[in-house]
């Protein structure tokens, strides 16, 4: 088994202001990518540019991203950094900055289109890239994946290398607390999808394990306190830490079933990402939870549920019915149908879910006949 994480993990209120200090160790002009509006208006943008500044770090800001970033995002955003010189990259927002980010810092080293790289793996590292997430969901400070819309195919290319894990992640919960309670759910949701999915993978090791359950456990306590109240400051942390830990964990095992299906929901219907994993989730893990009863039972424990006197089955079944009433107090959407799907594109869907690669990832594999059902069930 292999362990991956970020070299430097900074942490803390406040730390977002530490930037400079960090981007001046490998360089002298850095790329800002992030989103078109909401780092601006939050006034984040205005810190770290600052805080660039001041370390003797010029900046050349890319906030053209959108909410899926596409290969048209990631090719000229590294068109962009190339004309401005840039040796360094800082990606700040949510998960489609940092992922846009690391497809650009890799095309900065390698050359080339984005898409060149979907089955091929690109022989140098990405330029430095130092991550600052101002959601707790994707944990994409942490991995080695970066997710690209192709638009032209109507697919979500995951590419996949070590060399885009970021140098630096800096975690600030202060920056959180603007999240609005939407984003914080389905962002949330995200993130305790990444750990479930972890855990119960065919790749987990003792060292991811423990990762995946502490992000459980932290999440189960403070994801809904974070919906209800956005400046609670416990929950906003508990959240940042738990969505670290949870991409730490997929960096080495990786995703499996729910990732599989939600990644044709957004290529297809363009459902953001964490909406998508959040209404597949509990009954995926019904689905998964014959097949590894004892490890469901190690996440009913996690996320709290008392299990004395239970059998192994009788606490599997607990976990899952936790994980549903999450999602239920989230007041997140249910059903597929809500959000545009349409009946007649479900076998397209299906197909396209067991073709990805997180599947032969699941505890249990599935049919395609099974995948279709999954996705008829929350229809």
């Amino acid at each position: 088994m292999v362990f991956r994480s970020p070299p430097t993990i900074i942490y803390g209120k406040g730390t977002v202001t530490s930037v400079g200090e960090q981007a001046a160790r490998f360089g002298k002009r850095a790329v800002l990518v992030c989103g078109k509006g909401s780092l601006r208006k939050s006034g984040v943008l205005d810190i770290i540019v600052s805080s660039l500044e001041k370390a003797g770090v010029s900046c050349a800001v890319y906030d053209r991203v959108g909410s899926d970033p596409t290969t048209s995002d990631v090719d000229k955003g590294a068109a962009f950094a190339k004309e401005n010189g840039c040796d360094v990259i800082v990606a700040a927002g949510g998960g489609s900055p940092l992922d846009a980010a690391k497809g650009i810092g890799m095309l900065l080293t390698n050359g080339g289109k984005v898409t060149d790289y979907e089955k091929t793996a690109p022989e140098k590292e990405s330029l430095p890239i130092i991550a600052i997430p101002t959601t707790a969901g994707t944990g994409s400070e942490a991995t080695r994946y970066s997710v690209i819309t192709d638009t032209d195919r109507n697919i979500k290319m995951l590419l996949s290398t070590d060399g885009i894990i970021p140098k630096v992640a800096i975690l600030d919960f202060a920056i959180t607390k603007s999240l609005p309670p939407f984003m914080t759910a389905a962002t949330g949701m995200d993130a305790l999808t990444h750990a479930i999915e972890s855990y119960i993978n065919v790749n987990a090791s003792p060292m991811t394990k423990m990762y995946s359950l502490e992000a459980i456990r932290l999440i189960s306590k403070s994801l809904i306190p974070a919906v209800l109240d956005g400046r609670n400051e416990q929950a906003r942390e508990d959240m940042l830490l738990a969505a670290l830990y949870a991409g730490i964990a997929i960096c080495s095992t990786p995703t499996a079933l729910v990732h599989s299906m939600s990644r044709p929901l957004g290529a297809w219907f363009h459902i953001p990402h964490g909406l998508a994993n959040a209404m597949l989730l509990s009954t995926v893990m019904e689905y998964n939870r014959p097949s590894c009863p004892e490890k469901f039972r190690d996440i009913a424990i996690a996320m709290g549920e008392n299990v004395e006197g239970l059998s192994v089955r009788e606490a599997s079944i607990a976990a899952v019915e936790a994980i549903a009433a999450i999602a239920d107090e989230t007041g997140l959407p249910k059903l597929l149908s809500s959000q545009g799907v349409t009946e007649d594109k479900i076998p397209t869907l299906a197909k396209d879910a067991f073709a990805a690669g997180s599947t032969a990832n699941n505890p249990r594999v599935p049919t395609v006949e099974e995948i279709e059902t999954i996705y008829k069930s929350i229809f």
